[in-house]
């Protein structure tokens, strides 16, 4: 079969040290979807909405969001450039290898692995807590009464909803990569139109807002910590709504290799999603947040999203805002999958993950349905602790499963930034650049996240207190637990033997065995 000449994209790819394997059938908008897809403000602002609210008030929402949404945009920034420079599925990992060497990639690809395995736990459980609100509210009682008010029945029951979702989501990511581009596009859409409504319903169906004065000046703390604590530790764990909300978004990265112009296409999508996200979230949470008036109601329910909406609402009302977060949260589980799977893949293909054998391997629809499993079966293991709650039932390992996210993710997101920083002027950019303007860019970012590492690590309440006399191991936040033992396994590991064994990217390109040599779209000309 006649050789054909590689396309511009192609011919980027093999520069980086790959050959063109996952199909290439992905458009600019549908780049962008995957990121706002996951970022999602149907999932995040809806599912943390509690964090904020209990740590640190309205204002912690009201003017936390757009301060930390642009310093999250620093960080999306100094990540965009870097997409443009390498624009592969390893994305994060790949970026820190050829900035700073293979010790630096090993440990980026594992906590970049860790936050994405993370995310896809942690927004699937949100969307089958949110389902689980949306069955009761319907009455529905079939094999499962969702109607029941027992803590720990609800929690069996959210925890039965995740596992289907998981399945659901696997089955959908393993089946086509087309049909994952065409649902994102959908969400993309979704997460649009639903934000317009949900703004709406909750501007005009309440019978009374709370006062401006009283969203953007108000300050609680029902975190159980001293008053005199508000300002330095109560209220940055607020935070953790924003910076939640607003992780995922490399996957604008990841899915580089299905985008056509990548160079350009990742690294817009990447910082416009973050961008519309943090407009369209904070119209959001506005929202809700006005219409918050039955404050002892909400209180009793733990500060959730859905005791706003279930108190200011009609029950017609509630249902319908339920109804377009739940699905966008299920469109957000299923863009986690794909982003993550195909960060498995890429680390596979490098030789990183134990059993890479198995999870580099495609479908013949080029899918990497091992790497999906790898996801799904994770995800669910971690997540297991939320099938016990605290005394009142609240799934207090979720929340840890949310701060794990953060934290992994974002240490993945600014080691390659912290090391482009370092390297200066000597740094080549790309088609798409941040000039001479990285210089402050990349230090904020990098101080921010640290900062963020720091804070999401602590208790998040007295009970959560090992040393507390009210210490309770349900209360406790066991992120920090995970993190520190995870950087110990990767080290461990690194010094048994990947630094033996691991090289680095591997140049499939220079590979016959790799890829499908009879499709013409894969042979290098």
């Amino acid at each position: 079969m006649a050789n054909r000449s590689l396309t511009a994209d192609e011919q980027r790819l093999a520069e980086l040290g790959y050959k063109q394997e996952l199909a290439r059938g992905w458009s600019g908008f549908s780049n962008f979807a995957i990121s706002l897809t996951i970022i999602c403000i149907l999932s995040g602002c809806f599912t943390t909405y509690s964090q904020a609210w209990n740590d640190g008030g309205p204002v912690a929402i009201s003017i936390g969001w757009p301060v930390i949404s642009l310093l999250v945009l620093l960080v999306g920034l100094s990540m965009a450039e870097l997409a443009s420079k390498y624009p592969t599925a390893g994305g994060i990992y790949y970026w820190a290898y050829r900035l700073g060497g293979v010790r630096w990639a090993w440990f980026t690809g594992w906590f970049n692995l860790l936050g994405l395995v993370a995310i896809t736990a942690a927004v699937d459980y949100g969307a089958a807590s949110f389902l689980n609100s949306v069955l009761a509210l319907y009455g529905l009682h079939f094999v499962l009464n969702f109607a029941t008010t027992s803590p720990s029945a609800i929690l069996q029951h959210t925890f039965v909803l995740f596992v289907l979702i998981l399945a659901a989501h696997s089955v959908i990511n393993v089946f086509s990569s087309h049909l994952v581009s065409l649902l994102n596009r959908i969400s993309a859409w979704w997460m649009l139109g639903g934000v317009i409504v949900i703004v709406a319903v909750m501007a005009f169906a309440p019978a009374s807002h709370q006062s401006f004065a009283w969203v953007f000046g108000h300050r609680s703390n029902y975190s159980g910590f001293p008053g005199g604590m508000y300002a330095f530790y109560v209220l940055p764990l607020g935070f953790l709504l924003t910076m939640y909300t607003f992780t995922g978004y490399d996957a604008s990265a990841h899915l580089s290799e299905e985008t056509r112009e990548a160079e350009v296409a990742a690294p817009r999508g990447l910082y416009r999603s973050i961008l519309y996200s943090a407009v369209g979230g904070w119209a959001v949470l506005l929202a809700i947040t006005f219409a918050a008036t039955h404050i002892k109601a909400i209180n009793g329910a733990g500060g959730t999203s859905v005791a706003v909406i279930e108190s200011a609402l009609s029950p017609g009302f509630a249902k319908l805002v339920l109804d377009i977060a739940t699905v966008g949260q299920l469109f957000c589980g299923m863009g986690c999958v794909a982003a993550a799977s195909r960060m498995v893949f890429a680390f596979s293909r490098d030789g990183a993950v134990p059993g890479h054998a198995l999870w580099r391997r495609l479908s013949a629809k080029k899918t990497p349905t091992w790497s999906v499993l790898f996801v799904v079966t994770w995800s669910l293991i971690i997540t297991i602790p939320a099938l016990f709650g605290n005394k009142i039932g609240t799934p207090v390992a979720f929340y840890a499963v949310t701060s794990i996210t953060t934290i992994g993710l974002y240490i993945a997101y600014v080691l390659p930034v912290f090391l482009r920083w370092r390297m200066g002027d000597r740094f080549e950019p790309g088609v798409w650049n941040l000039g001479k303007h990285y210089r402050w860019i990349n230090l904020v970012a990098v101080t921010w996240v640290v900062l963020c590492v720091i804070i999401f690590c602590l208790p998040g309440s007295p009970a959560a207190v090992p040393w507390n006399s009210s210490f309770s191991w349900s209360d406790f936040n066991y992120a920090p637990v995970v993190t520190i033992v995870l950087a110990l396994g990767v080290w461990i590991a690194w010094e048994l033997k990947a630094k033996h064994t691991f090289k680095g990217p591997v140049r499939t390109v220079d590979d016959p065995d790799v890829g499908t040599p009879e499709d013409p779209a894969l042979m290098p000309a």
